[in-house]
């Protein structure tokens, strides 16, 4: 079955990172097997309105601007007009959101549901239970998922988290991991300069992203190794405390910062290093270091949340998130590369050239749609009861309430604006129909105009 899927998130291009690759990625090769996708996001800039990537996938930039951290301000029935006409007209009949994070996500899911479409969500984070944000993050995932169809975790820890977080039933929750383009990232040993060893940083500079244990690091492996140099790519607030301390310790010619990176360039940073290091604090999968391995770096990881699940056990050299586990660590990879044990970049390539593809999470992503398309959509009488099973506090009043009133809200919007009277949206990119079978289709196609034109000419 070929289906109308509307992927959701606060996060897409231009901002680039995990979750814009990976929502990306999976749209192009859904497509591919011959499903309609579209984006919602919102406005980046000047960047507004209805935009083509390849393969005519097509995005909406709701003209919402960021309010906080990259998100959208939530208003939830002030965008329903919007998004409800979107929906209508694309035909949508999945509705895939994606990262707790993202506050469109939850609320076009919110909308969908009252519309009586189906819901998945992808989780990509990890999240604690003792600070207030995370408190606050997990009473919303609760709410937003109760009346989900399906969730998607990237690792096995991570589906663990969000079970626990939003009390899930844990058979409706798959793990379906992030992937890399490996034509894309494979080792150039050409870009290396073999009379130094770099050590690449890929990441925002955050503090969940161990920024701190980073700036701790710096200058002990410097002190200790006069031929060991750091490359930093990424942007953000800690970035002033990596730039103090590279000044502080007079490090400016060993310590290259190089900002924010486009997702294109990342391959070409990577393959200018020896050793790929990751700092953070929480990860649920970790796409960076599976990129790093591809290019054939050696990788030292902090031992936390689902990197251990990420590669295998001699591709990885995992230590604790402290500054002297991970000096131990580095001292250790340095030997190996000094020593020439360490695994060969094109051996590594070919190692995992073909444990992470993008056509297979699709596939995966394809059979989660398959397990729940067929369910009777919930009618608000039983999103209630599930919002209530969830105990009569404040949050749940709140969803109750705001579920009552977005149905009523729905129900003008249907009498004042039609169903009937919205304008159906051409699919551009043959739905129902895989690339090849494109090709294929349009080779034919293209025959059966030249004979016509043959008998025209006779």
């Amino acid at each position: 079955m070929k289906h109308r899927i509307c992927m959701v998130s606060d996060f897409f291009y231009p901002n680039m990172g995990g979750v814009e690759s990976h929502i990306y990625q999976l749209s192009q090769c859904l497509i591919q097997r011959g499903h309609k996708v579209i984006i919602i996001t919102h406005a980046y800039g000047d960047r507004s309105g209805v935009r083509y990537l390849t393969n005519m996938l097509k995005v909406y930039y709701i003209p919402m601007g960021p309010f906080y951290n990259q998100c959208v301000l939530p208003t939830v029935f002030t965008s329903l007009p919007l998004i409800r006409n979107i929906l209508l007209r694309e035909q949508i009949s999945i509705v895939h959101g994606h990262s707790a994070f993202s506050a469109l996500a939850h609320e076009t899911m919110f909308h969908a549901k009252t519309m009586q479409l189906k819901t998945v969500f992808t989780d990509h984070s990890l999240f604690g239970f003792a600070d207030a944000s995370s408190l606050l993050t997990n009473e919303i995932l609760k709410f937003s998922l109760a009346d989900a169809n399906h969730a998607i975790c990237v690792s096995h820890t991570s589906k663990e988290n969000t079970v626990l977080r939003a009390s899930l039933n844990p058979l409706l929750v798959s793990v379906i991991p992030n992937a890399v383009d490996s034509s894309v990232f494979k080792p150039n040993q050409t870009q290396r300069d073999s009379g130094r060893i770099v050590i690449v940083v890929v990441s925002r500079l955050v503090y969940r992203k161990g920024m701190d244990l980073l700036a701790g690091i710096i200058p002990i492996i410097c002190q200790n190794h006069p031929d060991v140099d750091f490359l930093i790519g990424g942007d953000g607030p800690k970035r002033i405390d990596i730039e103090e301390v590279r000044e502080s310790h007079e490090l400016q010619e060993r310590v290259t910062m190089l900002g924010s990176l486009p997702h294109s360039d990342v391959q070409n940073v990577l393959n200018k290093g020896d050793i790929f290091l990751n700092t953070s604090l929480t990860e649920a999968f970790c796409i960076a270091i599976v990129e790093a391995a591809c290019c054939g770096l050696q990788v030292v990881s902090t031992q936390v949340g689902g990197v251990p699940e990420v590669l295998p056990g001699d591709l990885i050299l995992l230590a604790e998130p402290s500054i002297k586990s991970l000096v131990a660590a580095l001292e250790t990879t340095i030997s190996r590369k000094r020593d020439g044990t360490a695994i060969p970049p094109d051996e590594m390539y070919e190692r995992m050239r073909d444990i992470y593809s993008w056509r297979n999470v699709a596939a995966r992503t394809e059979k989660a749609y398959e397990s729940f398309i067929e369910e009777v959509p919930l009618d608000l009488g039983d999103r209630l009861w599930r919002y209530r099973s969830h105990g009569l506090d404040f949050p749940s009043i709140l969803f109750i309430v705001g579920a009552v009133i977005n149905f009523v809200y729905y129900c003008l919007l249907e009498y004042l604006f039609p169903s009937k009277d919205i304008e159906i949206a051409a699919d551009l990119f043959q739905f129902g129909v895989g690339s090849k079978d494109m090709d294929s289709s349009t080779e034919e196609d293209s025959k059966n105009r030249c004979n016509l034109r043959k008998k025209k000419k006779r």
